[in-house]
């Protein structure tokens, strides 16, 4: 009975954070939209423009190689999982044990691998282009988020994250000043790494400032409606990644009732919702910067992450 409990429960949260990206990405468009005094789409656009793509046929370049059909099926599977092992309404689930910070940045970093891989491999301009910016960002992002995984594991003694949520949630974290630190260069990642304000514009076609349309140009049909998918499991992601590590209250404990997990899960949708307002307030007050400036804003985020591990290492050698 456990097992088939276990069984569900993972399940759910499998199911809960494929429904919810679209909707996430929906509830951002619909707040910037008020924020500009604006009608907005509806907020279930993004679901209407999933299906609409689905049901439409892919047209393929003459000279795409099989690895250019491929990749959506491969980018949408490596992003599903690595949202999914993310603690969302309770910790402690079936797969929990697999739900590793390394894991999860190697999943998304073989699904941004891909990606530019199938930017490039048309051989349009724009692809080149847009595969180029993404390697450029990625190679600044990435370590800034392995030294932040670095800072928070050596705090919460761990870098699973159903254990640092635990130990986050209790009171022996208190009041630090390298999780604030961690806490800003993570976010700074998560902004530039799902291409938004001020880094990309998710809403732009202009050649000169895209990055992450400029890959998928050429897709059309499922391929694309897998690869919008994709990345709105990414922000979901980042999103679920915050609220484990820095808010993690409210979540069901292991081997928790079923009315644990339903409360844990409305405690999820409400920190979703917090974010998704801050994301959106934040992105209609700034303006989008120059493509040469996003090594300075990813160099801010990795100078953080190294201040808090430096400060994080000093304090407990003292």
């Amino acid at each position: 009975m456990r097992m088939i409990h276990d069984l569900v429960s993972q399940g759910a949260e499998m199911l809960l954070v494929l429904l919810l990206a679209p909707l996430l990405t929906g509830f951002v468009r619909k707040v910037k939209a008020r924020l500009l005094r604006r009608q907005g789409p509806p907020l279930l656009q993004p679901y209407r423009d999933l299906v609409r793509l689905l049901r439409k046929d892919v047209v393929l370049a003459v000279n795409a190689s099989w690895l250019f059909r491929a990749i959506p099926y491969i980018i949408f599977a490596g992003t599903w999982v690595a949202a999914s092992l993310v603690p969302t309404f309770g910790s402690g689930l079936m797969f929990s044990w697999s739900a590793d910070l390394i894991a999860i940045i190697a999943l998304l970093g073989s699904a941004r691998f891909f990606l530019a891989l199938a930017g490039m491999d048309v051989g349009t301009a724009f692809g080149g282009i847009g595969s180029s910016r993404e390697v450029m960002i990625a190679s600044l992002a990435e370590p800034a988020i392995l030294i932040t995984v670095f800072a928070v594991a050596m705090i919460a003694g761990s870098t699973q994250l159903s254990t640092i949520a635990e130990f986050m949630g209790s009171s022996a974290v208190g009041l630090r000043v390298s999780l604030g630190m961690a806490l800003v260069a993570l976010i700074i990642v998560a902004i530039a790494e799902n291409g938004r304000i001020p880094v990309d514009n998710p809403a732009t076609h202009l050649e000169l400032t895209m990055v992450h349309e400029a890959m998928v140009l050429e897709y059309s049909g499922r391929h694309l409606a897998l690869i919008d998918l994709s990345s709105q499991l990414k922000l979901l992601l980042y999103l679920s990644m915050i609220a484990c590590i820095f808010i993690p209250w409210g979540a069901a404990a292991p081997q928790a009732t079923i009315l644990s997990l339903a409360v844990g899960a409305l405690t999820y949708m409400v920190k979703l919702t917090a974010c998704a307002l801050a994301l959106a307030v934040f992105e209609t007050s700034i303006a989008k910067m120059r493509v040469f400036r996003i090594p300075e804003f990813l160099g801010a985020a990795l100078m953080l992450a190294l201040l808090a591990t430096l400060l994080r290492f000093v304090s407990g050698s003292l």
